[in-house]
């Protein structure tokens, strides 16, 4: 390569650097807004898919992949009918088949029916 290639693709990146300084800086000055992610406490983590329950208030759909025959159908209905005030209260979801009841009943010991919190529920 030659010197002549190496010092322009220089000045180049110092140009991009430069740009990004100023940017930075300009971020620097802004008032900072609030997080568009929920508050999730460390400990309710492992209700939302991580641990080995699922929380039936405040887990979305795909924490139920674990569990064969739950997704999408039935985990969909747990999702969209909530909240709850025990586990057992999913079983009033109307519409659910006598297999999908089955499918819940397999299940039950893995489900804990936590507080809902405003950031999971569904406004209706």
């Amino acid at each position: 390569m030659r010197w002549s290639t190496v010092r322009s693709k220089s000045r180049h990146f110092d140009a991009f650097r430069s740009c990004d300084d100023a940017r930075n800086s300009q971020r620097r000055n802004l008032p900072s807004a609030p997080s568009p992610l929920p508050s999730i406490p460390p400990q309710g983590l492992g209700y939302l898919g991580g641990g080995s329950q699922v929380d039936v208030n405040n887990a979305n759909v795909r924490a139920y992949l674990k569990m064969p025959g739950m997704y999408p159908a039935v985990a969909g209905k747990i999702v969209s009918n909530g909240p709850y005030s025990s586990v057992g209260d999913i079983y009033n979801i109307a519409g659910l088949t006598s297999r999908e009841k089955d499918v819940l009943k397999k299940y039950e010991s893995k489900f804990v029916a936590l507080k809902p919190s405003a950031d999971y529920v569904i406004d209706r």
